[in-house]
């Protein structure tokens, strides 16, 4: 039952490539139904924020390998990569070493931001998009929620979220080395997200004099505006105001540039010399890189803030060093629990094959039972099923202990051949894709075993 991951982020990709990977939320449901029509793959889930692109699957009776290469050449095609140079950036896991990453990425121990708890609000994201596209079920949908439960357990139980440097408190950083003092500068936020609206707030509380909020949703920006008593402008009006501000954050959905050199370069002259910051905080990225070659410009990109944030790492590694143990911990656990999914195909068609031995021993048996009462028949019956179930105790049991070690399909093969099961034989696996059918499978085989 191989669960496998695929991935790259900001401690394997420089931005540039970073960009070109990332799925728009809006795309992402019918990207999974692609992802997970393939046959290696019986269930699939991507993850793209600004910082890493996962894609993390269930192969069912393929190897790891097998759906490695499929999300591999899936990732390629979507986003037009070549695959030699995607080899270059990507990291592969699977089993227990990808859910232990997942954990740890969730639980913001793979952040950028070390506690920040953005990645835990686009991890449930990703999964609920996965829900309703139906590419997760009964491996995956589990995973994915306690993953979310030990991110929650991590917050509750460490310090780790405590005052993290954010993303947004080191974008004020960065602009007050250009301006030592800030008070008295105007700003403007293009995009009303949340990011450019806390590193708004940071700039407010350093004396920021006047605030411009850009959205392309009109609406948007008035309602941001109103609360940092700004003034709400027309996405089409963003040059104009380029020439009065000293700062502009920009994080916006757009694929392409919205800022260019040859756009950009007439409102900055026209400045007379004064120097701009702009903080560009989108992936893919809002503003070109030409523009960071024209005069008094200083441009910074999420890989410039990175070299901030990780001064301020320092401080919370003991916290961290707690967290890591917690994840750990729930990894391993996780990863025995799944390694019983691998059993309960072959214990599911040992109770068959025995049941219809039973069955038809009692058929053969017939004429001899042809005295008994109704009574005393549905009392030889519950005899011969409670045998059954007595005879399996031990054996399942001892099944069921292999999942400590790394011999499980030793196990299974030998417990199969005990039993005169084979391969083809019998039931198949739960479809994966009904999370309850693997509950059914497992409450199935639980009974007095």
């Amino acid at each position: 039952m191989p669960i496998v991951l695929l991935g790259l982020s900001h401690h394997s990709a420089p931005l540039d490539v970073r960009e070109k990977l990332t799925f728009p939320a809006d795309a992402l449901e019918e990207a999974l139904g692609r992802l997970t029509s393939r046959d290696t793959l019986r269930e699939g889930l991507i993850l793209s924020t600004c910082n890493r692109t996962e894609l993390l699957g269930h192969t069912g009776s393929s190897g790891a390998r097998d759906g490695e290469d499929a999300m591999r050449e899936f990732l390629a095609a979507e986003r037009g990569f070549p695959l030699g140079e995607l080899d270059r950036y990507c990291y592969r896991m699977a089993d227990r070493e990808a859910v232990h990453h997942l954990f740890r990425v969730t639980a913001s121990l793979d952040s950028m931001v070390l506690g920040e708890v953005q990645i835990l609000k686009q991890v449930k994201a990703a999964h609920q998009a996965a829900l309703r596209a139906r590419s997760i079920g009964a491996v995956l949908d589990p995973l994915l929620r306690k993953a979310l439960g030990v991110a929650k357990r991590v917050r509750t139980e460490t310090g780790i979220a405590r005052h993290p440097t954010s993303i947004s408190y080191a974008a004020v950083s960065l602009a007050r080395t250009i301006f030592e003092d800030l008070s008295g500068r105007k700003i403007i936020l293009i995009g009303a997200g949340k990011m450019g609206e806390l590193a708004a707030r940071h700039l407010l509380e350093r004396g920021i004099a006047s605030i411009y909020v850009a959205n392309r949703s009109f609406p948007r920006a008035v309602e941001l505006a109103r609360t940092f008593d700004g003034e709400a402008v027309h996405f089409d009006r963003i040059l104009e105001v380029l020439e009065k501000v000293d700062i502009a954050i920009s994080s916006t959905a757009s694929p392409q540039p919205i800022l260019r050199y040859e756009d950009v370069v007439r409102p900055i002259r026209a400045r007379q010399n004064r120097p701009i910051v702009l903080i560009d905080r989108a992936v893919p990225r809002d503003v070109g890189r030409r523009v960071n070659t024209i005069d008094n410009v200083y441009l910074y990109d999420l890989d410039d803030l990175a070299g901030v944030v990780a001064a301020g790492r320092a401080e919370r590694e003991a916290e961290a060093r707690h967290a890591e143990e917690i994840v750990r911990r729930e990894a391993e656990a996780f990863h025995t629990w799944a390694r019983t999914l691998d059993l309960s195909p072959v214990i599911a068609d040992v109770r068959r094959r025995l049941d219809r031995v039973r069955v038809d021993e009692l058929e053969r048996y017939r004429s001899r039972l042809a005295g008994l009462t109704p009574d005393q028949r549905k009392a030889v019956e519950e005899l011969t099923g409670s045998l059954l179930n007595k005879l399996l105790h031990h054996p399942i049991r001892a099944l069921k202990g292999a999942v400590q070690g790394s011999d499980v399909p030793d196990r299974i093969r030998f417990f199969r051949e005990i039993f005169g099961i084979h391969d083809a034989a019998g039931g198949s696996e739960p479809d994966i894709r009904d999370p309850a059918a693997g509950r059914q499978e497992e409450s199935d085989d639980s009974d007095n075993a």
